[in-house]
């Protein structure tokens, strides 16, 4: 007798007790808090965690990071155009320098005018300074235009070579990184924000260099005018700065916790409107419960949203009462010195002017000075997730696996998944033939699909060693072995594509086919009776997105993929629960196809099941548990060795053995 005979029966294992009996639920449950921040109870989404940045940074943090970004941003522009990225430059310094000698001319104005009185003389006299100060507001706009224009042409390079970058990287790195939950999350905010923003922060940093260039042109006209300006300028801007900064980071920080609450009530939107939940949720009259629930978190959401949009008003009102005293200090200054005769009259209004520009550039520039640094994390995020993907790709060696082969050899493998200290292989070894049919059974977790990845070169072995033909597989391109090696899935991938190229995606083309191979495929399969009753057969959509698109049910879709393996015409084809959707007679012709109508006589076939009834006339069984094979051998051999295989094989007769006996007892 088997050591799995008396200590371990399938089936009837008894759970341990528990540390504590389980006690009766309270009478009445809040489905949320009642009090307090709503935002506490939601877990931080993958694509949030960088929001409200802006509000919790300090403005030195601002200060010393923005140059860092501004540079990576050009490294970037200039990698996609240079000429653009120094046409951007170019015509925006331009366009500062405009708007600083449109002010010191229209100051030159000023004084024609007033220094002596506006007489028709001096007004004659002006003209041609207007006529300046309007040559450099014309030539300011088009200057503007220019950058505009050459903006327009490097931002979407940017966006373009970052997007085709990133998907060139994350497509091909290696199984275990795409399995790893934090990788997934970073890569998925990269695409949903940093791409995103990656658009956005063009224009942003531009504008951000406006309005440096810009508030360095007033402090360089009031220089002109008179040194004693600029304390006064700082006297007048300051306020309007820390007003718009308390304000910005007000609005970062509103807007993360509104994004925090809207996903609360999304939940509830979800839940109404899903379609899987259709059935259930009117089957169980649930929808009062939810709408319930629904109005009480959107009723609290326009509270909140009033709130804050009440402090928003109140900080914006105190921020202009500031800076509103700020200025009227500045003037009075600027009176006095006008009264001292430090300053011409001319001068004064002029300084004026530039007071009211600085005023406005440094508003500006704080403004966008937050987004540019709430906005670039996400940016650096997508730059980070690119840069680690690079050390993730698969293997190139440039030698490539063979077309053919006659034995795969696997030796003591083992292999851990990341984050687990169990193996999920535990010194696994075993020798597949050409033109044989194995099969892998065992218990859930026993490694059975682990065995076939390390098998398809999806996991690389982490100890021992898999060879075909005698050569580690280590030494080939890891895209190389996996074009021999043929994958059919439990559940398989449904491509919004064509009928057709549902089925070539497996050798990595949607447009071109080997007709011949294609029908012998489908027959092979049963899925040519499935692709005869489309409309437009193997040119039918099969996706709902489209239109005329076609919807295929669970089996049907199994019989494609079953399709899409065998055109692959690989030397070693991996089943893995392909039939598991499929009815009785479809799932008999894909066996037959599989284990006796094989389409190619050398390949090596290996199919993983649980129902054993199919596994029957295989050449070879290997039975998993725990991460090691503990028997193998044909069925007449397992079920000779009475162990694991047995059971379970016994197990599963015996349901159909003893509905046969119930059913034979009835009729007589």
């Amino acid at each position: 007798m088997s050591e799995y005979s008396e200590e371990k029966t399938l089936g009837n294992t008894v759970p341990g007790p528990r540390a504590a009996p389980l006690t009766a639920p309270p009478r009445t449950l809040p489905v949320g808090s009642e009090d307090g921040d709503m935002t506490e109870e939601m877990e931080e989404a993958y694509w949030s965690v960088h929001d409200g940045a802006a509000a919790r940074a300090t403005v030195r943090q601002v200060l010393v990071r923005l140059p860092r970004i501004t540079g990576r941003i050009g490294q970037l522009a200039w990698r996609a155009d240079r000429p653009a990225t120094v046409a951007v430059v170019a015509c925006q310094l331009g366009s500062a320098a405009m708007s600083a000698l449109g002010l010191i001319a229209s100051v030159a104005v000023l004084h024609e005018l007033f220094a002596q009185g506006p007489t028709p003389d001096r007004v004659r006299a002006a003209v041609p300074q207007i006529l300046l100060v309007v040559g450099f507001i014309a030539a300011r706009a088009l200057l503007e235009a220019a950058v505009a224009v050459a903006q327009a042409r490097v931002t979407p390079k940017i966006r373009t070579a970052l997007e085709s970058e990133f998907f060139q990287l994350t497509a091909h790195v290696r199984l275990e990184a795409v399995e790893d939950a934090d990788w997934h999350d970073e890569v998925y905010r990269a695409n949903d924000r940093g791409l995103f923003y990656a658009r956005q922060i063009v224009g942003q940093v531009v504008s951000l260099a406006s309005a440096v260039l810009g508030l360095a042109g007033t402090i360089g006209v009031l220089g002109i005018l008179h040194p004693a300006l600029l304390p006064l300028l700082l006297l007048s801007v300051l306020p309007v700065g820390m007003a718009a900064v308390r304000s910005a980071r007000a609005r970062f920080h509103s807007f993360k916790r509104w994004n925090a609450l809207q996903r609360r009530v999304r939940v509830f939107s979800w839940l109404l409107l899903d379609q899987d939940a259709a059935a259930e949720l009117r089957s169980d009259t649930a929808q009062g419960a939810l709408l319930d629930e629904h109005r009480r978190l959107i009723t609290r959401i326009a509270a909140e949203d009033t709130r804050l949009g009440v402090q928003a008003a109140l900080l914006n009102l105190a921020g202009r009462g500031v800076g509103g005293v700020g200025t009227g200090v500045t003037y009075c200054a600027l009176g006095a010195m006008l009264i001292a005769g430090w300053l011409p009259l001319a001068a004064g209004a002029g300084a004026v002017l530039a007071i009211q520009a600085g005023q406005t550039s440094l508003t500006r520039l704080v403004e966008i000075a937050h987004l540019v640094y709430e906005h670039a994390m996400w940016v650096d995020d997508l730059l980070a997730v690119q840069q680690r993907c690079r050390g993730l790709q698969q293997r190139a060696t440039g030698l490539h696996a063979p077309e053919q082969v006659k034995t795969i050899t696997l030796e003591d493998v083992s292999f851990t998944y990341a984050g687990k200290d169990t193996p999920a292989l535990d010194g696994v070894s075993m020798t597949l033939t050409a033109g044989e049919t194995v099969a892998f059974v065992g218990l859930n977790g026993g490694g059975k699909s682990t065995c076939a990845k390390v098998l398809a070169g999806l996991h690389d072995v982490q100890r021992g060693r898999m060879c075909w033909d005698g050569v580690d597989v280590r030494t080939m391109d890891a895209q190389s072995l996996q074009r021999q090696v043929a994958c059919v899935l439990q559940d398989p991938v449904r491509f919004p594509f064509s009928a057709l190229s549902n089925v070539t995606v497996s050798t990595g083309s949607l447009t071109e086919a080997d007709p011949e191979r294609a029908l012998a495929a489908a027959r092979a399969s049963g899925a040519d009776q499935v692709l005869a009753a489309l409309p437009g057969q193997w040119e039918a959509l099969l996706s709902k997105r489209f239109r005329g698109g076609q919807e295929l049910s669970g089996g049907q879709w199994a019989k494609v993929a079953v399709t899409r393996g065998l055109y692959k015409n690989a030397p070693l084809l991996l089943l893995d629960e392909p039939t598991a959707s499929m009815d009785p007679p479809s799932e008999h012709a894909v066996y037959e196809a599989v284990l006796r109508g094989r389409l190619r006589e050398d390949q090596i076939t290996v199919l993983i099941s649980h129902r054993l009834a199919s596994v029957v006339d295989c050449d070879r069984i290997y039975v998993f548990d725990a991460g090691r094979i503990v028997e193998s051998g044909s069925h007449d051999d397992l079920m000779a060795l009475g162990g694991l295989y047995t059971q379970m094989f016994t197990l599963q007769a015996g349901g159909y053995q003893a509905r046969t006996t119930a059913e034979e007892g009835a009729a007589s």
